[in-house]
């Protein structure tokens, strides 16, 4: 294995998803001086949602986040609220990239955007890297590992971050559930799926809050975490901040099992998974439950509900990238799928009102 091979990378532009050189060369100058003469613009894979691009001059990178295009969710993609975040925690959290320039003059680029140092690493999407052979005992690390930086990520402290007055942690449960119910509605088209069973069991069914307010990521999955190439057990980074907040973190728990397949799973499920978690070797909800309460002292009485939760909310947003496209306001083909996607998730949804499954 070459630790080369096995590094992140950036390609073309896609279509429609491009950015004026000239305009932002212009701006960047006073920040990165004469760096801007030869600088190049690629993008990274992935990138539903906000926008991820590589600058490059030479052996000098940089990383430009922008909001999607065609989106009707401003919240969803509030650049400076992001650029906040990581300046906050860059010196209470070793993983965030740090900020370098936040720029909200819309001449530039058509919208807000940020700069940010580029983290060179490993980036695990739907499977394993061919060229990464990794036992199941190493899987199992690995992906312990993953959940323990989330864990470190609960325990900072907001007071040392300065982030005791971002967001609104009391009540955070009820105003996740309701604002994602009102966010469905508003992202619904005539071919969806019918979320309303769905929708009544989570009002019906909120848990009181675990009592700890913590910073919370609200995306957080394989493909927003860097792995060192050299050591890929190790996490080095942890991307994709647009929804970070101080609220519950068995919310941001709840939220990252809802990517979490495992191999007791209904294939239909597993078959829509998004990384590797039902890999020999990988531990299932239960463990990760228990690993977590051991590490956090967080008691989890109600797990169904935030399980349920995770789903439906990603329900929610692979329906508001779907209007999107059934719209015209992006050209991004990949955007079809997410109509599949949405019924996959109720479906699951369904399942554990039923009871049929607990973790």
């Amino acid at each position: 294995m070459i630790a080369s091979d096995l590094i992140d990378k950036a390609s073309d532009v896609r279509e429609g998803e491009g950015l004026d050189l000239d305009a932002l060369k212009q701006h960047l100058e006073p920040v990165l001086g004469n760096k801007v003469a030869g600088l190049e613009i690629k993008q990274f894979p992935g990138g539903h949602s906000n926008l991820t691009y590589l600058l490059t001059n030479g052996d000098e990178s940089w990383v430009l986040r922008r909001p999607p295009f065609g989106s009707r969710v401003k919240s969803a993609h509030d650049m400076s609220r992001e650029y906040r975040i990581l300046s906050a925690i860059k010196d209470v959290y070793p993983y965030g990239p740090a900020p370098l320039h936040f720029c909200d003059d819309h001449s530039v680029v058509g919208c807000d955007f940020y700069l940010m140092n580029y983290i060179e690493g490993l980036i695990i999407r739907r499977d394993y890297p061919k060229n990464l052979h990794l036992s199941p005992d190493l899987i199992r690390k690995q992906l312990f590992n993953f959940f323990d930086v989330l864990g470190e990520l609960h325990s900072v402290d907001l007071a040392e971050a300065g982030l005791e007055d971002f967001g609104k942690p009391e009540g955070y449960v009820r105003r996740q559930v309701e604002g994602w119910c009102r966010r469905w509605a508003d992202a619904v088209t005539p071919d969806t799926v019918n979320c309303d069973m769905t929708i009544q069991w989570l009002n019906d069914n909120m848990p009181l809050e675990s009592g700890k307010a913590s910073v919370i990521h609200n995306d957080y999955k394989l493909d927003n975490v860097i792995f060192d190439a050299q050591d890929p057990l190790k996490v080095i980074g942890v991307l994709d901040w647009e929804m970070a907040t101080v609220g519950d973190p068995l919310m941001d728990l709840g939220c990252t099992l809802g990517y979490w397949t495992q191999v007791n799973d209904p294939d239909f499920f597993r078959e829509s998974r998004t990384m590797p978690s039902d890999m020999e070797g990988a531990p299932i909800r239960a463990e990760i439950i228990d690993r977590f309460q051991q590490r956090t002292g967080l008691a989890i009485n109600n797990f169904p509900f935030y399980f349920c939760f995770g789903l439906f909310r990603l329900c929610v947003i692979g329906q508001q990238i779907y209007y999107r496209y059934y719209h015209g306001l992006t050209k991004d083909e990949r955007f079809a799928g997410f109509l599949k996607k949405a019924h996959v998730l109720q479906r699951m949804c369904e399942l554990i009102i039923r009871g049929e499954i607990t973790t």
